[in-house]
C-alpha cells in the first residue's frame, strides 16, 4: 500500500482521477490497479499545514517585545501544526503510520514550496518510510499517469527542501528581529505603530520609496519645439526642427524666431533613410512575464494573475505556472502540433490558422533543454477547454498563454523605419520619423485586438531632392516630466531586476534568468504584504508608498535591509542550495551574523533620526478612550480659531461653536499634504512649492494658496502665478 500526499484537495482529486477510487473523509482510496497492485491512499495538505513556532515557545523571555532580549536566535528551528488544520494532519498521520503502508509518494507542487510542505508534515508525523517524488508540470490525465510511472527518488529533490526551509527560517530571523528592533526604537521617538520588516519586502518597499523621492525632487524644466507641416509635391507630413539632433529650445523667443523665419519658405528633402528591422516573436511566458502582460492588458494584480493561472493548471488546461523559464524541452515541443490542431477548431483561434511554422524543434529561442530549470514555460496542454465555460478572468489568462504559443509558430515581424531630413530655405533642418509594417508576422496574433499595439506614425513615400513649401509652422511649449510611478506589473519586473536600470535589450536577457528579489512564486505575495501592512497603496493600477512606508525607509537609511543588490545575492545563494551547490547550514550561520549586524545598525541610526517632515499623526499612540489628541497646526484664516490635525483632514476647532467650516484634506490630487505644508500655508498665506500632484496621469508642482476673497484653497503654479486654479 502507498500513500500519496498532495498539496491541496483539488490536486488530490486530479491525482486520483485516472484510477478507480472511493472518496473518504480527508482522502481518496485508490483500488488495486496495475500501477498500484496493493491499492493506494491519496490525501492532501491544506497549503502550509505546518508553521514555525513563535519565539516564546523557544524561550518565555522572547514573548514580550523588549530591546534587551534581542537577538532572537533559536539554536534549532521547530514547527507546529497550523491553527485550524489539526484535523487534516491527523488524517495524514493515521494513513502514513499504518503498517501496511510501505512507501510514501510526495506529490506537492513540483517546486520548492511543495517540497517543503510535504516534508514538514512527514517530519511532524515522525515517520521513516521509503519516499518517492511525483514531479508534474501539468495535471492532465495523461501527465498524471506518466508521472506515476516515472517517479523520482527523494534524494533528487531534497536540496529544494533545504532551499525552501532556509528561505523560511532566514525570513523568520530577519523579520522577527528587525521588526521588533525598529518598532521599539521608533516608539522611543513617539511613533507608536508596528513596523514589519522583511528580507524581501523591505528592499522592494525601498525601491518604491526611491521612485517617489525621484518624482518629488524632480525639477521640471520648460522647453519649446518648432513643428513644421510640409507640402512636398502634393504629399503632406510633419517634421520637428533640430540642430545636430537636439530638438528642444530653452526659450520661447528663439522658438518664435525660428518659426518666423520658416513661415511660407521653400522646403526640400535632403535625406531619406530607410532601415528594416526584424522582430522575433516574444518568448514563451514565465509567471513574471504573464503577470506583467496581464497587468498591462487587463489591470490584473500579480496575485490575481497567479491565482487564475493556478486554477487553470489544476483544471488541467495549462502547465505549472510558477516557472521562471521561458523555454521548453524537445519533449514538450513534439506535442505542440497536436495542441495547435485542437486549438484551430476553436472559433476564438480559428482565424489565425494555418500558422507559418509547423514545428519549433531546433529553434533554440523556444526549445532549449539546458535552460529549462525546475519547470518549462507556461503552455496550454492538450486538454482544451470550452472557453465559454471559463470565467472572464480565466478566459483572458488562457488566451494570453495560447496566443503566446501560436505567435511562436509565426514568422518574424519586419518593420521599416523611415527618417527624413527636410531643409527649409537652405538653413533650418527638420526631422521626421515614421514606421511601416512590411511583414506583420506574429504581431497579427499578439496585437489582433489592438489593446496592446501602440499607434504607429506613418510617412508618405518621399525621395531625396523633392521640393515643396512650409504649409504651416508653429511652436510647441512643453515641460520635462518626472519618472513615472510603477504599475503593479512593472513592480514585478523591478523586483526581478533588483531595481537595476536596464535597456530593453538587456531586459530580454534578464527575464530569461532567475534572479532579483524573491522568486516567481513569491513576488506577488510580497506586493500583497506591502499593501496589507499599510506600506503602499494601488490607485488605478499605480503604486504609491504611504507615509508609514516612507517613514520606515527613512528610518532604515542605508541599512543592508534596504539593499536590493544584497537581497538579490541572498536569493542567488538560496538557489545554489536548491541545486545542491551550497550549504544550507553555512547560509543560516551567515543569516544569524547578519541579524546581529542589523540590530547594531539600528541602534546606531537612532541618533540621526529626524521625522519632522513626516505626518506621524496616524502613527501616534491613541488615548485609552479611543479619542485622538488633535494637534494645532496654525490659525484659521476664516475665524481665527485653531486649525487642528483631525487625522484624515485639518479642520477648524470652532466648527461646533460658530460653525466654521474651514478644512483642508490630507490628500489632494493623490498628494499627501503634510503638517509642515499646512503650517506654512496658515502662517504665510501660501505653502512652499509642493511636488507630486497628479491630474490626468500627469504630475505637476504648485503652491497651495488661501484666497481670502474666494474663501477657498487654490493652486499657484511656479511659472505662471497669474494662472491660479482650485485644487
Amino acid at each position: 500500500m502507498k500513500v500519496i500526499i498532495a498539496e491541496k484537495p483539488d490536486q488530490g482529486v486530479k491525482l486520483a482521477a485516472p484510477f478507480p477510487s472511493i472518496k473518504r473523509t480527508g482522502y481518496i482510496e485508490i483500488k488495486e490497479t496495475s500501477q498500484f497492485p496493493n491499492g493506494a491512499y491519496v490525501t492532501w495538505a491544506i497549503g502550509h499545514l505546518c508553521e514555525l513556532i513563535p519565539p516564546e515557545m523557544y524561550d518565555q523571555k522572547w514573548k514580550a517585545w523588549k530591546l534587551e532580549t534581542l537577538p532572537i536566535l533559536p539554536e534549532q528551528f521547530q514547527h507546529q501544526i497550523s491553527k485550524g488544520k489539526a484535523k487534516q494532519f491527523q488524517v495524514i498521520k493515521k494513513l502514513v503510520v499504518q503498517s501496511s503502508v510501505t512507501e510514501i509518494i510526495m506529490a506537492g507542487d513540483a517546486g520548492r514550496e511543495g517540497e517543503l510542505i510535504v516534508r514538514l508534515i512527514l517530519n511532524q508525523c515522525r515517520v521513516q518510510k521509503p519516499l518517492k517524488r511525483l514531479w508534474l508540470s501539468s495535471l492532465t490525465q495523461a501527465a498524471v499517469e506518466e508521472g506515476f510511472k516515472s517517479l523520482r527518488s527523494e534524494e533528487d529533490t531534497r536540496p529544494l527542501y533545504f532551499e525552501a526551509l532556509s528561505r523560511a527560517c532566514a525570513d523568520w530571523l530577519v523579520g522577527m528581529n528587525a521588526s521588533r528592533a525598529y518598532t521599539l526604537l521608533l516608539q522611543q521617538k513617539g511613533i507608536h505603530d508596528v513596523f514589519s520588516t522583511g528580507r524581501v519586502q523591505t528592499p522592494t518597499l525601498a525601491l518604491i520609496v526611491k521612485r517617489e523621492k525621484e518624482i518629488e525632487t524632480f525639477k521640471p524644466v520648460p522647453f519649446w519645439e518648432v513643428i513644421g507641416k510640409f507640402s512636398i509635391e502634393g504629399k503632406k507630413y510633419e517634421g520637428t526642427w533640430h540642430k545636430e539632433g537636439e530638438t528642444r529650445l530653452d526659450s520661447a523667443e528663439m522658438a518664435s524666431k525660428i518659426a518666423g523665419f520658416c513661415e511660407g519658405k521653400p522646403a526640400s528633402i535632403v535625406d531619406v533613410k530607410v532601415e528594416e528591422k526584424r522582430y522575433k516573436p516574444p518568448f514563451l511566458p514565465t509567471l513574471s512575464s504573464l503577470q506583467t502582460t496581464a497587468n498591462q492588458r487587463f489591470k490584473y494584480s500579480p496575485k490575481l494573475t497567479l491565482d487564475i493561472a493556478q486554477k487553470l493548471y489544476v483544471k488541467g488546461y495549462i502547465s505549472y505556472p510558477r516557472t521562471d523559464s521561458p523555454f521548453v524541452t524537445k519533449g514538450e515541443a513534439i506535442t505542440f502540433p497536436t495542441i495547435l490542431k485542437a486549438l484551430s477548431t476553436k472559433p476564438e483561434f480559428a482565424s489565425f490558422f494555418p500558422l507559418s511554422i509547423t514545428s519549433l524543434i531546433g529553434n533554440q529561442r523556444f526549445v532549449n533543454e539546458k535552460k529549462v530549470t525546475d519547470h518549462y514555460a507556461i503552455i496550454p496542454t492538450e486538454q482544451i477547454p470550452n472557453l465559454e465555460k471559463l470565467s472572464t478572468e480565466e478566459k483572458n489568462i488562457y488566451v494570453l498563454v495560447v496566443r503566446s504559443l501560436m505567435a511562436a509558430h509565426e514568422e518574424d515581424a519586419i518593420i521599416s523605419t523611415t527618417k527624413v531630413e527636410t531643409l527649409v530655405d537652405q538653413r533650418a533642418t527638420f526631422q521626421s520619423k515614421g514606421k511601416m509594417i512590411k511583414q506583420v508576422g506574429w504581431r497579427k496574433i499578439i496585437y489582433s485586438d489592438k489593446k496592446s499595439e501602440k499607434e504607429e506614425k506613418f510617412l508618405p513615400s518621399l525621395e531625396s531632392g523633392e521640393q515643396g513649401l512650409v504649409a504651416n509652422i508653429k511652436t510647441k511649449e512643453s515641460i520635462t516630466q518626472p519618472p513615472k510611478r510603477y504599475t503593479e506589473g512593472q513592480l514585478i519586473n523591478v523586483m526581478k531586476t533588483a531595481g537595476r536600470q536596464i535597456t530593453d535589450t538587456e531586459l530580454e536577457k534578464v527575464l530569461m534568468e532567475s534572479q532579483g528579489l524573491g522568486t516567481e512564486a513569491t513576488r506577488a505575495g510580497i506586493i500583497n504584504i506591502l499593501k496589507d501592512r499599510g506600506y503602499m497603496v494601488v490607485t488605478k493600477n499605480t503604486v504609491y508608498p504611504t507615509e508609514k512606508g516612507r517613514l520606515l525607509i527613512e528610518a532604515l537609511g542605508s541599512s543592508l535591509l534596504t539593499s536590493a543588490e544584497m537581497t538579490a545575492k541572498w536569493e542567488q545563494r538560496l538557489r545554489e542550495i536548491g541545486k545542491g551547490e551550497a550549504s544550507h547550514t553555512v547560509f543560516m550561520d551567515q543569516t544569524k551574523k547578519l541579524v546581529n549586524h542589523i540590530l547594531q545598525e539600528a541602534e546606531n541610526q537612532v541618533r540621526s533620526w529626524d521625522f519632522s517632515n513626516f505626518d506621524i499623526s496616524s502613527m501616534q499612540k491613541k488615548p485609552k478612550k479611543g479619542k485622538r489628541i488633535a494637534t494645532s497646526v496654525g490659525k484659521c484664516p476664516i475665524c481665527g480659531g485653531a486649525v487642528l490635525d483631525r487625522g484624515t483632514f485639518y479642520g477648524c476647532s470652532q466648527y461646533n461653536t460658530n460653525n466654521c467650516r474651514f478644512t483642508i484634506s490630507k490628500t489632494i490630487l493623490k498628494k499627501k499634504i503634510r503638517q509642515k505644508d499646512v503650517k506654512q500655508l496658515l502662517m504665510n498665506g501660501r505653502s512652499e512649492l509642493i511636488q507630486g500632484f497628479v491630474k490626468d496621469d500627469k504630475t505637476f508642482q504648485a503652491r497651495l494658496v488661501w484666497n481670502q476673497e474666494l474663501k477657498k484653497l487654490i493652486f499657484q503654479y511656479e511659472q505662471e502665478r497669474n494662472k491660479d486654479q482650485s485644487p
